[in-house]
Order: C-alpha cells, then sequence, then structure tokens
C-alpha cells in the first residue's frame, strides 16, 4: 500500500485521499470475505474426509499441524456463521486502518492461536475454528488505539471494543466446549502484534475545520492579552535626576537612638 499524503503538504487533494480511502476500506473487505469463503468451502468439505486429523491434539506431535489447519474448521454452521461475522467486521476495521500491520500480525495471531490449545489444552482434546484469530484481531485493534492515539486509531479501537469487548472475558475458562486457550492465545499474538507493528501505518490525514483555525487565533490572542510584557518593553515612570545619577555612593540618614518611655525598666 502507498503511502498517505499529509493534509498539510502543499500538492495534498482531498478527491484523491478519499479514493484512496476507499481502496483501502475495499481492499480490507475483500481479504476478509475471501477467507470467510475459504471456511465455508472447508466446511463444505468437512463431511469428505476425517476433520480430527487437522485439529489440534494438546502436546501431541501428531497434533501440531492443527495449528495450521484448525482455524479452517469449524464444528457447525452456527459455529462458522459467528466466527465469519467477527471475520468480516474485524478484519474489514484492521485491513482498512492498518494495511501493512495487519499483513504481518496474521501469522502471529495465527501461531498464537494454535499454540495456546496445544500448550493449554486438556489431553485427549481436538480444538478447532478461528474463533482465535477473531480474538487477536480485536486485541491488536483495541491495542494500537491504545499505543498509537491518532483520530483513526481511537476510533478503529473504540468500534472493535464497541461490537466485541465481551472478548476480554472469553479469554478465561467460562463455557465447557469452548476453546478459551485458542482465544487467549490468539489474545497474546494480538498483543505481540500490535507492539511489534504499530509504526508500519503512516498516521491517516484527517480533515481540518475552519472552526479549529478560527479557535487557535482565538487562543493566540488570549495568549497576547494574558502574556506580560518582557522588561525592555515595561515604560519608565520616574527617571533619577542627573545630579542624583552623578552620585556612586547613597546618603546614609542617621537617626537619635530612641528613648524608653518614663517609667520603662
Amino acid at each position: 500500500m502507498d503511502d498517505l499524503h499529509h493534509p498539510d503538504h502543499p500538492a495534498f487533494d482531498a478527491e484523491q485521499q478519499r479514493r484512496y480511502d476507499r481502496k483501502r476500506l475495499l481492499w480490507g473487505l475483500n481479504l476478509s470475505l475471501a477467507f470467510v469463503l475459504l471456511l465455508v468451502i472447508v466446511y463444505s468439505a468437512q463431511a469428505s474426509f476425517d476433520w480430527s486429523r487437522f485439529a489440534i491434539a494438546p502436546l501431541q506431535v501428531s497434533g501440531l499441524i492443527g495449528i495450521v489447519t484448525a482455524p479452517l474448521l469449524h464444528g457447525s454452521v452456527e459455529h462458522i456463521a459467528a466466527n465469519a461475522t467477527a471475520l468480516l467486521i474485524l478484519g474489514t476495521l484492521a485491513g482498512s486502518v492498518y494495511p501493512r500491520a495487519t499483513l504481518w500480525a496474521v501469522p502471529v495471531v495465527w501461531l498464537g492461536a494454535g499454540l495456546g490449545p496445544w500448550l493449554l489444552g486438556d489431553p485427549g482434546t481436538h480444538h478447532l475454528g478461528a474463533s482465535g484469530l477473531t480474538h487477536g484481531l480485536m486485541f491488536m485493534i483495541f491495542m494500537l488505539g491504545l499505543l498509537r492515539r491518532d483520530r483513526a486509531a481511537i476510533a478503529a479501537g473504540m468500534i472493535a471494543f464497541l461490537f466485541y469487548g465481551g472478548m476480554i472475558l472469553s479469554v478465561l475458562p467460562q463455557e465447557a466446549g469452548v476453546s478459551w486457550q485458542a482465544h487467549l492465545g490468539g489474545a497474546v499474538g494480538g498483543l505481540i502484534a500490535a507492539v511489534l507493528f504499530r509504526k508500519l501505518d503512516p498516521v491517516l490525514p484527517r480533515k481540518r475545520y475552519s472552526w479549529e483555525d478560527e479557535e487557535e487565533v482565538e487562543i493566540s490572542r488570549l495568549h497576547d492579552e494574558l502574556e506580560p510584557p518582557a522588561p525592555r518593553e515595561v515604560p519608565v515612570l520616574w527617571v533619577r535626576a542627573p545630579q542624583e545619577q552623578d552620585r556612586s555612593r547613597g546618603v546614609v540618614l542617621r537617626f537619635p537612638p530612641s528613648r524608653d518611655p518614663p517609667g520603662a525598666e
């Protein structure tokens, strides 16, 4: 993705920037749609093969392949529908605001979502589903909002938290049959990716409104009125007479010692 133009640059073109922003949004949406379509295709074919061999089997060497393949598998239509919706929203949000960071973050989140259940899962269980990826994207977007703190980053973090803030609690064991280990691993991967790749994408330019310029002028005017003048700018109210200026030393006035009042001891 090309770098954004800065709004203060003389060659900044607002219309060109809008086209670029639209391109970023479509890029994130199309990638998310393509991945969801892949999940649907894999789920449709699951009945024709033994999917358990491609799920994550905790602490088993044979289960390591599931780190790569398990996010593509799902146990039910409700399972894939919930993950597909979250992937569309969070994937589009991450891809449009952080296109470069998202490309680098997905492998980190994918790895974390697989290592979590492989290391922490109960022996004899199988873990599958893309919920670890959704948690990783949410935690990455939210953390980037805290780290970058520009307007686009804060807005993206608030949107992600508004829709999926409950994921903060689902990284802990709550419901039987739900792989909280994958949620936790994906969340850790998202946090790590946010810290590592927070500077890959330039800050999005923002429109500057006329009232902001007027506000700055008013603040500058008030500052000039309230700021005390420099000493050299203060007018002199009294000037010593020439004969007084010629004296090298001051005059010492002597006062007689005070006498105690009558009756004082």
